[in-house]
Protein backbone atom coordinates (compact mmCIF):
# COMPACT_ATOMS: atom_id res chain seq x y z
CA UNK A 1 0.00 0.00 0.00
CA UNK A 2 2.94 2.41 0.45
CA UNK A 3 4.19 4.69 -1.89
CA UNK A 4 7.53 6.72 -2.27
CA UNK A 5 6.94 10.12 -2.48
CA UNK A 6 3.05 10.11 -2.50
CA UNK A 7 1.38 13.41 -3.08
CA UNK A 8 -1.78 14.78 -1.27
CA UNK A 9 -3.54 15.25 -4.46
CA UNK A 10 -2.79 11.12 -5.59
CA UNK A 11 -3.87 10.39 -1.69
CA UNK A 12 -7.56 11.90 -2.51
CA UNK A 13 -7.34 10.36 -5.79
CA UNK A 14 -7.49 7.26 -4.21
CA UNK A 15 -9.70 7.89 -1.55
CA UNK A 16 -12.41 9.33 -4.02
CA UNK A 17 -12.02 5.94 -5.76
CA UNK A 18 -12.92 4.14 -2.64
CA UNK A 19 -8.93 2.92 -1.99
CA UNK A 20 -8.87 3.37 1.53
CA UNK A 21 -5.76 2.44 3.56
CA UNK A 22 -6.30 1.21 7.08
CA UNK A 23 -3.76 3.98 8.71
CA UNK A 24 -2.30 7.37 7.31
CA UNK A 25 0.11 8.83 8.86
CA UNK A 26 0.53 12.59 7.87
CA UNK A 27 3.11 14.61 9.06
CA UNK A 28 5.33 17.06 8.46
CA UNK A 29 6.17 21.24 9.09
CA UNK A 30 3.69 22.61 6.38
CA UNK A 31 0.32 21.74 7.84
CA UNK A 32 -1.97 22.92 4.90
CA UNK A 33 -1.41 19.29 3.06
CA UNK A 34 -2.29 17.25 6.79
CA UNK A 35 -5.75 19.38 6.81
CA UNK A 36 -6.95 18.78 3.54
CA UNK A 37 -5.93 15.14 3.56
CA UNK A 38 -8.06 14.29 6.57
CA UNK A 39 -10.63 17.43 5.87
CA UNK A 40 -11.60 15.08 2.72
CA UNK A 41 -11.39 11.78 4.80
CA UNK A 42 -13.67 12.83 7.34
CA UNK A 43 -16.48 14.61 4.66
CA UNK A 44 -16.26 11.90 2.13
CA UNK A 45 -15.33 8.09 3.76
CA UNK A 46 -19.16 8.28 5.22
CA UNK A 47 -22.30 8.83 4.39
CA UNK A 48 -23.59 11.87 6.54
CA UNK A 49 -26.40 9.44 8.38
CA UNK A 50 -23.30 7.19 9.25
CA UNK A 51 -20.63 9.55 10.96
CA UNK A 52 -22.60 10.46 14.40
CA UNK A 53 -21.83 6.21 15.26
CA UNK A 54 -18.75 5.97 12.97
CA UNK A 55 -16.38 8.95 13.28
CA UNK A 56 -14.70 9.77 15.85
CA UNK A 57 -12.43 12.68 16.26
CA UNK A 58 -9.19 12.48 19.48
CA UNK A 59 -7.56 16.06 19.94
CA UNK A 60 -4.68 14.57 21.78
CA UNK A 61 -2.76 16.40 24.71
CA UNK A 62 0.29 15.25 26.66
CA UNK A 63 -2.84 13.37 29.20
CA UNK A 64 -4.16 11.40 26.25
CA UNK A 65 -3.63 7.66 26.92
CA UNK A 66 -2.73 5.70 23.46
CA UNK A 67 -4.53 3.17 24.85
CA UNK A 68 -7.77 5.04 24.14
CA UNK A 69 -7.07 5.85 20.78
CA UNK A 70 -6.22 1.89 19.98
CA UNK A 71 -9.01 0.79 21.69
CA UNK A 72 -10.94 3.47 19.23
CA UNK A 73 -9.34 1.87 16.29
CA UNK A 74 -10.42 -1.80 17.24
CA UNK A 75 -13.88 -0.82 17.36
CA UNK A 76 -16.38 -2.34 14.48
CA UNK A 77 -18.12 -0.01 12.68
CA UNK A 78 -22.46 0.26 13.25
CA UNK A 79 -24.75 -0.01 10.18
CA UNK A 80 -21.35 0.95 8.25
CA UNK A 81 -18.43 -0.77 5.87
CA UNK A 82 -16.32 1.45 8.01
CA UNK A 83 -15.53 3.61 10.74
CA UNK A 84 -12.90 6.70 10.84
CA UNK A 85 -10.92 7.62 13.61
CA UNK A 86 -9.10 10.84 13.40
CA UNK A 87 -6.29 11.50 15.72
CA UNK A 88 -5.42 15.35 15.64
CA UNK A 89 -2.11 17.12 17.07
CA UNK A 90 -0.56 13.73 17.55
CA UNK A 91 2.39 15.33 18.08
CA UNK A 92 1.62 16.12 21.55
CA UNK A 93 1.65 11.91 22.24
CA UNK A 94 4.71 11.15 24.82
CA UNK A 95 4.78 7.06 23.64
CA UNK A 96 3.41 7.70 20.14
CA UNK A 97 5.97 5.43 19.24
CA UNK A 98 3.74 2.38 20.72
CA UNK A 99 0.98 2.60 17.94
CA UNK A 100 3.08 0.26 16.12
CA UNK A 101 1.58 -2.33 17.80
CA UNK A 102 -2.12 -1.96 16.17
CA UNK A 103 -0.10 -1.21 13.14
CA UNK A 104 1.48 -4.37 12.92
CA UNK A 105 -2.12 -6.33 13.00
CA UNK A 106 -5.08 -3.64 12.00
CA UNK A 107 -8.40 -3.52 11.51
CA UNK A 108 -9.70 -3.73 7.66
CA UNK A 109 -13.34 -1.89 8.69
CA UNK A 110 -11.02 1.22 10.54
CA UNK A 111 -9.63 3.94 8.83
CA UNK A 112 -7.01 5.69 11.06
CA UNK A 113 -5.70 9.19 10.43
CA UNK A 114 -2.91 10.58 12.60
CA UNK A 115 -2.41 14.21 11.88
CA UNK A 116 1.09 15.13 13.32
CA UNK A 117 1.97 18.68 12.98
CA UNK A 118 5.09 20.66 13.21
CA UNK A 119 7.61 18.01 12.45
CA UNK A 120 8.06 14.46 11.61
CA UNK A 121 7.86 10.83 13.25
CA UNK A 122 11.60 9.96 14.09
CA UNK A 123 12.02 7.35 10.55
CA UNK A 124 14.24 5.09 12.68
CA UNK A 125 11.61 4.46 15.07
CA UNK A 126 8.89 1.07 15.02
CA UNK A 127 6.13 2.81 13.73
CA UNK A 128 7.04 4.18 10.48
CA UNK A 129 8.12 0.71 9.21
CA UNK A 130 5.08 -0.75 10.36
CA UNK A 131 2.80 2.13 8.74
CA UNK A 132 4.65 1.33 5.05
CA UNK A 133 3.39 -1.73 5.13
CA UNK A 134 0.22 -1.34 5.44
CA UNK A 135 -0.74 2.00 4.86
CA UNK A 136 0.26 5.65 3.86
CA UNK A 137 2.96 7.49 5.65
CA UNK A 138 2.41 11.26 3.58
CA UNK A 139 5.19 14.17 4.83
CA UNK A 140 3.88 17.45 4.12
CA UNK A 141 7.25 19.75 3.63
CA UNK A 142 6.98 23.53 3.78
CA UNK A 143 6.96 25.04 0.10
CA UNK A 144 10.36 26.50 -1.15
CA UNK A 145 9.65 30.18 -2.02
CA UNK A 146 10.01 29.57 -5.95
CA UNK A 147 7.25 26.99 -5.61
CA UNK A 148 4.96 29.37 -3.97
CA UNK A 149 3.43 31.35 -7.18
CA UNK A 150 2.52 28.02 -8.88
CA UNK A 151 0.60 27.14 -6.02
CA UNK A 152 -1.04 29.88 -6.16
CA UNK A 153 -2.08 29.99 -9.81
CA UNK A 154 -2.79 26.20 -8.89
CA UNK A 155 -5.27 27.31 -5.96
CA UNK A 156 -6.93 30.00 -8.30
CA UNK A 157 -7.04 27.92 -11.52
CA UNK A 158 -9.21 24.83 -9.49
CA UNK A 159 -12.00 27.92 -8.75
CA UNK A 160 -11.84 28.91 -12.28
CA UNK A 161 -9.71 32.22 -12.02
CA UNK A 162 -6.64 33.62 -12.94
CA UNK A 163 -3.79 36.56 -11.97
CA UNK A 164 -1.79 38.48 -13.43
CA UNK A 165 1.99 37.62 -12.78
CA UNK A 166 2.97 40.60 -10.99
CA UNK A 167 -0.06 40.48 -8.47
CA UNK A 168 0.96 36.88 -7.96
CA UNK A 169 4.40 37.66 -7.06
CA UNK A 170 3.11 40.58 -4.26
CA UNK A 171 0.78 38.03 -2.83
CA UNK A 172 3.72 35.56 -2.38
CA UNK A 173 6.11 38.34 -0.99
CA UNK A 174 3.29 39.92 1.18
CA UNK A 175 1.64 36.95 2.37
CA UNK A 176 4.48 34.14 2.63
CA UNK A 177 4.65 30.61 2.71
CA UNK A 178 1.84 29.59 5.08
CA UNK A 179 -0.49 28.21 2.93
CA UNK A 180 -3.34 28.06 5.05
CA UNK A 181 -3.19 31.92 5.46
CA UNK A 182 -2.39 31.92 1.75
CA UNK A 183 -5.94 30.24 1.17
CA UNK A 184 -7.95 31.80 2.83
CA UNK A 185 -6.20 35.45 1.16
CA UNK A 186 -7.07 33.46 -1.96
CA UNK A 187 -10.43 33.10 -0.86
CA UNK A 188 -11.27 36.55 -0.05
CA UNK A 189 -9.67 37.74 -3.62
CA UNK A 190 -11.90 35.04 -5.49
CA UNK A 191 -15.35 36.48 -3.21
CA UNK A 192 -13.75 40.19 -4.18
CA UNK A 193 -13.36 39.75 -8.01
CA UNK A 194 -15.58 41.96 -9.88
CA UNK A 195 -18.99 40.37 -11.27
CA UNK A 196 -18.06 38.64 -14.82
CA UNK A 197 -14.12 39.18 -14.07
CA UNK A 198 -11.90 35.93 -13.49
CA UNK A 199 -8.58 37.75 -12.72
CA UNK A 200 -7.11 38.41 -9.82
CA UNK A 201 -5.00 42.13 -10.34
CA UNK A 202 -2.87 43.87 -8.17
CA UNK A 203 -5.19 46.56 -8.13
CA UNK A 204 -7.60 43.77 -6.06
CA UNK A 205 -4.56 42.51 -4.51
CA UNK A 206 -3.52 46.24 -3.01
CA UNK A 207 -7.02 46.86 -2.02
CA UNK A 208 -8.36 43.27 -0.26
CA UNK A 209 -5.08 42.21 1.14
CA UNK A 210 -4.31 45.53 3.14
CA UNK A 211 -0.69 46.01 0.90
CA UNK A 212 0.38 49.98 0.08
CA UNK A 213 0.68 50.13 -3.40
CA UNK A 214 3.89 51.62 -3.62
CA UNK A 215 5.43 50.76 -0.12
CA UNK A 216 5.61 46.68 0.46
CA UNK A 217 7.66 43.93 1.06
CA UNK A 218 7.75 43.33 -2.95
CA UNK A 219 8.68 46.97 -3.92
CA UNK A 220 11.61 46.37 -1.74
CA UNK A 221 12.82 43.47 -2.87
CA UNK A 222 12.59 44.70 -6.66
CA UNK A 223 14.23 47.52 -5.62
CA UNK A 224 16.68 45.72 -3.80
CA UNK A 225 17.40 43.72 -7.07
CA UNK A 226 17.46 46.40 -9.42
CA UNK A 227 19.75 48.49 -6.76
CA UNK A 228 17.32 51.29 -6.73
CA UNK A 229 19.04 52.93 -3.88
CA UNK A 230 16.65 55.76 -3.37
CA UNK A 231 13.28 53.62 -4.27
CA UNK A 232 15.13 50.99 -1.38
CA UNK A 233 15.55 53.63 1.14
CA UNK A 234 12.03 55.53 0.59
CA UNK A 235 10.43 52.09 1.15
CA UNK A 236 12.64 51.33 4.49
CA UNK A 237 11.64 54.76 5.48
CA UNK A 238 7.68 54.10 4.75
CA UNK A 239 8.17 50.91 7.18
CA UNK A 240 9.85 52.60 10.16
CA UNK A 241 6.87 55.06 10.11
CA UNK A 242 4.89 51.58 10.77
CA UNK A 243 6.68 48.87 12.25
CA UNK A 244 4.36 46.45 13.37
CA UNK A 245 3.36 45.93 9.45
CA UNK A 246 6.37 45.56 8.00
CA UNK A 247 8.60 44.14 11.28
CA UNK A 248 12.79 43.98 10.46
CA UNK A 249 12.67 40.52 11.06
CA UNK A 250 10.44 39.60 8.22
CA UNK A 251 12.06 42.15 5.78
CA UNK A 252 15.28 40.02 6.83
CA UNK A 253 13.48 37.05 6.05
CA UNK A 254 12.92 38.38 2.81
CA UNK A 255 15.83 39.54 1.61
CA UNK A 256 17.83 36.29 3.05
CA UNK A 257 15.12 34.26 0.53
CA UNK A 258 16.33 36.73 -2.12
CA UNK A 259 19.89 35.90 -1.98
CA UNK A 260 20.08 32.40 -0.84
CA UNK A 261 18.13 31.73 -4.15
CA UNK A 262 21.15 34.29 -5.55
CA UNK A 263 23.96 32.37 -4.51
CA UNK A 264 22.42 28.79 -5.66
CA UNK A 265 21.78 30.37 -8.98
CA UNK A 266 25.25 31.79 -9.17
CA UNK A 267 26.91 28.19 -8.39
CA UNK A 268 24.63 26.53 -10.75
CA UNK A 269 26.02 23.52 -12.65
CA UNK A 270 24.25 24.16 -16.05
CA UNK A 271 23.34 28.29 -16.41
CA UNK A 272 20.75 27.79 -19.31
CA UNK A 273 17.48 29.54 -18.60
CA UNK A 274 16.36 25.52 -18.16
CA UNK A 275 19.43 24.54 -15.97
CA UNK A 276 18.83 27.78 -13.63
CA UNK A 277 14.73 26.20 -13.48
CA UNK A 278 15.80 22.73 -12.29
CA UNK A 279 18.55 23.97 -10.10
CA UNK A 280 16.50 26.53 -8.35
CA UNK A 281 13.14 24.27 -8.22
CA UNK A 282 11.06 27.42 -10.09
CA UNK A 283 8.19 26.50 -12.28
CA UNK A 284 7.91 29.66 -14.93
CA UNK A 285 10.20 31.49 -16.91
CA UNK A 286 8.90 34.50 -15.65
CA UNK A 287 9.62 33.44 -12.13
CA UNK A 288 13.52 33.40 -12.99
CA UNK A 289 14.22 37.04 -14.08
CA UNK A 290 14.18 38.43 -10.80
CA UNK A 291 16.72 35.89 -10.09
CA UNK A 292 19.27 36.61 -13.19
CA UNK A 293 18.47 40.01 -12.98
CA UNK A 294 20.20 40.00 -9.44
CA UNK A 295 23.27 38.08 -10.83
CA UNK A 296 23.46 40.68 -13.08
CA UNK A 297 23.81 43.43 -10.31
CA UNK A 298 25.52 41.54 -7.39
CA UNK A 299 28.38 38.84 -8.18
CA UNK A 300 29.24 35.70 -6.27
CA UNK A 301 31.86 37.24 -3.65
CA UNK A 302 29.16 40.44 -2.76
CA UNK A 303 26.14 37.77 -3.00
CA UNK A 304 27.73 35.44 -0.32
CA UNK A 305 28.95 38.85 1.85
CA UNK A 306 25.38 39.81 1.94
CA UNK A 307 24.04 36.49 3.01
CA UNK A 308 26.81 36.91 6.33
CA UNK A 309 25.86 40.47 6.34
CA UNK A 310 21.95 39.70 7.02
CA UNK A 311 23.10 36.56 8.97
CA UNK A 312 24.68 39.19 11.49
CA UNK A 313 21.78 41.46 11.34
CA UNK A 314 19.46 39.23 12.29
CA UNK A 315 21.42 37.88 15.26
CA UNK A 316 21.37 41.69 16.58
CA UNK A 317 17.81 42.00 15.62
CA UNK A 318 17.19 38.97 18.49
CA UNK A 319 19.43 41.32 20.81
CA UNK A 320 23.13 39.60 20.11
CA UNK A 321 25.81 41.90 20.14
CA UNK A 322 23.90 45.18 19.06
CA UNK A 323 25.02 47.35 21.52
CA UNK A 324 23.18 50.42 21.56
CA UNK A 325 22.10 50.19 17.45
CA UNK A 326 18.37 50.82 17.25
CA UNK A 327 16.41 48.23 14.95
CA UNK A 328 16.37 51.33 12.68
CA UNK A 329 19.99 51.90 12.68
CA UNK A 330 20.34 48.06 11.53
CA UNK A 331 18.40 48.17 8.80
CA UNK A 332 19.88 51.47 7.68
CA UNK A 333 22.98 49.97 7.94
CA UNK A 334 22.05 46.74 6.07
CA UNK A 335 20.59 48.63 3.37
CA UNK A 336 23.66 50.68 2.90
CA UNK A 337 26.01 47.34 3.09
CA UNK A 338 23.72 45.47 0.35
CA UNK A 339 23.43 48.47 -2.20
CA UNK A 340 26.74 49.74 -2.23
Amino acid sequence: MAKANITHREIIERIRRGEYAPIYLLMGEESYYIDRISEYIAENVLAEEERDFNQTIIYCTRETALGDIINSARRYPMMAKHQVVIVKEAQNLLKLDDLAVYAQKPLDTTILVICYKNGSVDRRKKLIPAIDKVGIVFESNRLKEGMLPQFITDYLRRHNSEIDERACLVLAESVGADLNRMAGELDKLILARPTGQSRITVELVEKNIGISKDFNMWELRTAVVNRDVLKANKILHHFEQNPKANPPVMMVSMLFNLFAMVMQAHYSPDRTEAGLMKHLELRQPWQLREYTNAMKQYNALKTMRIIGKLRETDAKLKGIDRGNLTDEDLMHELLFYILH
